[in-house]
């Protein structure tokens, strides 16, 4: 039995993203994002697949770039799908990329929800907030800062405030379970989350 490690983050390993040409130029871009899509979707859980358009000094078309979290699904569907026809008239190649990919910026939290339900299905896990506490801001860090602030001020004679506004920090205590019922098993993590807020003084 094979056994798919996958890692809830975003993948940048060059084995994992596949670069697909010779797109036909004949189709709309959400067509070919769609035949994308369902194509390699079938060989595991996709983290990202984007549809460009070719460059001027190319012939019209487009090419697609693909990124999977296991690499074993990205080399089975590379093996698979490199010369056929996928959706279209003509072949289409298709490799693996040769360069790591840039860290992009994603909302992991829809990411992670995605991902968790393609391996676990729907009604293959929970989670609940069991405890939420708003965190006392005045720490010994905080104080010592406000200290050192202070003793600035009197010297420079000016205010903290900056064109009418301030700042506050407020902090939260989360204490979550993630339950996967099929299995009876459960799991309780505690996380702490901080925003910083700005203050208008009117």
């Amino acid at each position: 039995m094979e056994v798919d490690i996958i890692e809830f983050k975003a993948p940048t390993e060059s084995n994992k993203a596949l670069f697909i040409w010779d797109l036909q130029a004949g189709y709309s871009h959400a067509y070919i994002y769609e035949r994308v899509f369902s194509a390699f979707s079938s060989f595991g859980p996709l983290f990202l697949v984007k549809v460009l358009p070719n460059s001027p000094s190319v012939s019209p078309g487009f090419y697609s770039l693909v990124k999977f979290y296991c690499s074993r699904h990205a080399l089975q569907a590379q093996r698979s799908t490199d010369g056929t026809l996928l959706f279209q008239s003509t072949p289409v190649k298709v490799r693996l990329s040769t360069r790591q990919a840039p860290f992009l910026q994603f909302d992991n939290h829809s990411r992670c929800l995605e991902l968790a339900n393609h391996c676990l299905g729907f009604n293959g896990w929970s989670t609940r907030i069991i405890n939420l506490k708003v965190l006392p801001s005045d720490s010994l860090e905080e104080r010592q800062g406000h200290e050192a602030s202070g003793r600035s001020q009197e010297v420079s004679g000016r205010s903290p405030k900056v064109s009418g506004r301030s700042k506050t920090t407020l902090r939260y205590r989360c204490l979550l379970e993630l339950s996967f019922p099929q299995h009876n098993v459960s799991s309780r993590e505690v996380a702490v989350i901080e925003e910083t807020f700005s203050l208008s003084g009117e």
